[in-house]
């Protein structure tokens, strides 16, 4: 419970966190900002790592000088990038049977099912819409290698999705983090953009559940 609580805690303050490791860690804060975005993108065990609301943030304090936006804009599209091609790749590697393994601590078959069914409605662009969908966007990859996607055709979506998600979020808090208006609320801006983030998501997961118990009926 207290872990949940400080996990909560962490996603509503994040420039409160991150300044805090930014003083420990000096320079080393863009290695650790890259391994989150990496991972929250590139494991299918890491779901629910920050992902807009830290780019939001981090874009935030960059426009205050404590970070350097250019540092920042190339770091995590690598990061981006990166992490859906060890995605893909892992399951291309595990293949349908993933389909079969049974939940466990860090993995939710729920996600993929949800994220296969997203896949096959939107097609090889779920690559490139599913990085604005927390959780879709870490299982989208896995589920493109799993498919049939060629790799030329997933790297290309990859490269278009993962640099105008970085973009969009990273700029967005550069131009907007340090107005007033939006410094002297932040806790409720973060709050805003994770419910925004996740409305697709609940949205087409709703959808779904109406069309399943119509039809039964």
């Amino acid at each position: 419970m207290d872990l949940i609580i400080y996990f909560v805690d962490f996603f509503l303050h994040l420039d409160k966190y991150l300044d805090q490791i930014i003083q420990m860690f000096g320079v080393w804060a863009y290695v650790i900002m890259f391994l989150v975005i990496f991972c929250e993108t590139g494991l299918v065990v890491t779901p629910l790592l920050p992902g807009d609301s830290l780019l939001f943030a981090l874009g935030a304090l960059a426009a205050r000088g404590t970070l350097n936006i250019e540092i920042l804009l190339v770091s995590l599209c690598v990061a981006a990038v990166l992490g859906d091609t060890v995605n893909y790749s892992v399951g291309k590697f595990l293949g349908p049977r993933v389909f079969h393994y049974p939940d466990s601590r860090f993995f939710k078959k729920e996600y993929l099912v949800r994220t296969h069914q997203f896949y096959e409605k939107h097609g090889g662009k779920t690559i490139i819409i599913a990085r604005f969908i927390p959780i879709i966007r870490t299982f989208a990859p896995f589920v493109a290698g799993i498919g049939t996607m060629k790799y030329v055709r997933f790297i290309t979506y990859n490269f278009v999705g993962g640099i105008s998600w970085i973009c969009v979020f990273l700029l967005a808090g550069y131009f907007f983090g340090g107005m007033p208006a939006v410094k002297n609320n932040f806790t409720l801006v973060i709050m805003a953009i994770i419910i925004i983030s996740v409305m697709p998501g609940v949205f087409e997961y709703c959808r779904q559940k109406y069309f399943v118990s119509h039809r039964e009926k």
